[in-house]
């Protein structure tokens, strides 16, 4: 069975990417560094030939609110209209939990706009909606920054590894499609303003923490509920305690 990922030279890609070949399927990684360009079209009728699955798992270069509707919208059109022509008979994305309980954010409107265009295809489907990765919690810290603070709101945070995303969405991508959502989060529940407290000692990171009800998140306000997934959500194996990559090498 062929696989096509999109995306699928990036963090997540490249890993699903390996999980189906351990599996003993034919996966290609397409991205535009491979001469697929899903903005452009170019390249995806020659790569999806012959393709059972689509596994989508791009992103947009920006996350400015205008170019990255613009990316998934338009990228997504393509995708699904290249996909119909080919036969293509599932159609795999990955998303955001809580995308559609944060309308105030660019960004996650633009995730509910590419759900969206999936739920409307003719094409069978399922969405993955995963929790924040691990790979970017100094990224979360530094959009928190003000001045020599981090603030994070009191709220409810699973995050996970990106091994553990890859092989949820690889299983999802050799099963049947759901046509709806598979929900997967990390094995631990925190309070997100605590997680990080905890995270930036770990660093020696001198940026104090101080807890936000008002923090932004991705442009939005948090509730407590907002970024975790519902109980009967795949839970990743990776502790974030376990994870090596919490402490970068030389540090």
């Amino acid at each position: 069975m062929k696989f096509v990922v999109i995306g699928g030279t990036g963090l997540i890609g490249s890993k699903v990417v390996a999980n189906l070949r351990e599996r003993g399927h034919e996966a290609v990684a397409a991205a535009p560094s491979t001469g697929v360009n899903t903005l452009t079209g170019e390249g995806l009728a020659e790569v999806l030939a012959g393709a059972s699955v689509v596994v989508d798992v791009s992103n947009s270069p920006s996350f400015e609110d205008g170019p990255v509707l613009e990316f998934f919208v338009t990228s997504t059109r393509n995708l699904l209209a290249a996909e119909a022509a080919a036969g293509v008979g599932h159609h795999v994305a990955l998303s955001v939990v809580g995308a559609e309980r944060l309308p105030e954010s660019g960004y996650m409107r633009a995730k509910v706009a590419q759900e969206t265009l999936i739920e409307g295809s003719s094409i069978p489907f399922s969405i993955v909606h995963a929790t924040q990765f691990f790979e970017f919690v100094r990224g979360i810290a530094d959009g928190g920054t003000d001045g020599g603070t981090v603030r994070m709101a009191p709220v409810s945070f699973q995050p996970m590894a990106s091994d553990d995303v890859a092989r949820v969405v690889g299983e999802v991508a050799v099963g049947a499609p759901v046509n709806g959502r598979v929900e997967t989060g990390g094995p631990e529940r925190f309070r997100m303003d605590g997680f990080f407290r905890d995270a930036l000692a770990g660093w020696g990171d001198p940026r104090e923490v101080v807890t936000d009800p008002h923090a932004r998140y991705f442009g939005t306000e948090l509730s407590e509920r907002s970024l975790v997934p519902g109980d009967d959500a795949i839970l990743g194996e990776i502790r974030y305690s376990d994870w090596p990559g919490r402490i970068p090498a030389g540090e």
